[in-house]
């Protein structure tokens, strides 16, 4: 029975790291006293063992050891023996590639799809999805496929921001990028705003928070679902 969240983000506004998920991470990880952390994601560079500090630090509050994937001699062994994971935010291409170039990626996805609890925040999100392709970040590395987790069947696009009225500025705003996306790509592709998450129960997925997720697809007009649907049909 899978069980995971994927969040836009680790941390709002004026809170503490995963603060806002804590209410939600009791429920997923119930009755689990220790969890893997995937640290391969370093946002701004920081080293594995302090990106793991951080998690541990924020995991100790609700009384849940951490240990960092980068610590284990296989890797793949622990994976397959672990009691729940966390995958962090940062550079999806870096998580991807270091994934991949370990053979880890569908190890994690068949010890996820077999109802080991899991949840990403931002990149560790984006690799819930069908590809990585609508990620924000920059190409810093070259992953030997943008193929990622397929634990939904469709992509993400963590931060999702709205384009704010009166702007000057005259780049892209995240629609467009998507909507070039689907020029190219059929997966349909959900915009996740911040304090928002997917949460999956066994065959059920929903949006939870308090904000809406703006959804793309192909031959139709973006449209908004508002928090608490289902998204069981999204595909």
């Amino acid at each position: 029975m899978k069980h995971f969240i994927l969040a836009s983000t680790s941390t709002l506004f004026g809170e503490t790291y995963l603060a806002y998920l804590q209410p939600a991470m009791k429920v997923l990880y119930a009755g689990v006293d220790e969890i893997i952390f995937i640290p391969f994601a370093r946002p701004g560079g920081i080293s594995h063992d302090n990106y793991t500090s951080k998690a541990a630090e924020a995991f100790g509050a609700i009384g849940i050891k951490v240990r960092g994937l980068h610590t284990f001699d296989d890797p793949a062994a622990a994976i397959k023996n672990a009691k729940g994971f966390f995958t962090g935010g940062g550079n999806t291409f870096l998580l991807v590639k270091t994934l991949h170039e370990q053979g880890l990626m569908f190890i994690l996805r068949d010890a996820v799809n077999g109802g080991t609890p899991y949840m990403g925040c931002s990149a560790g999100s984006n690799i819930g999805g069908v590809t990585m392709k609508n990620t924000n970040d920059m190409p810093i590395v070259y992953p030997a496929s943008f193929d990622t987790m397929g634990l939904i069947p469709f992509n993400l696009n963590p931060h999702y921001l709205d384009p704010i009225a009166g702007s000057q500025h005259m780049g892209e705003t995240r629609e467009t990028r998507i909507r070039e996306y689907l020029t190219q790509n059929t997966t349909p592709v959900l915009g996740l705003r911040e304090g928002s998450w997917i949460y999956a129960h066994d065959t059920h997925l929903t949006l939870q928070g308090n904000l809406s997720a703006r959804i793309f697809e192909v031959g139709k007009e973006p449209y908004e679902l508002p928090a608490g649907s289902s998204l069981s049909t999204l595909k």
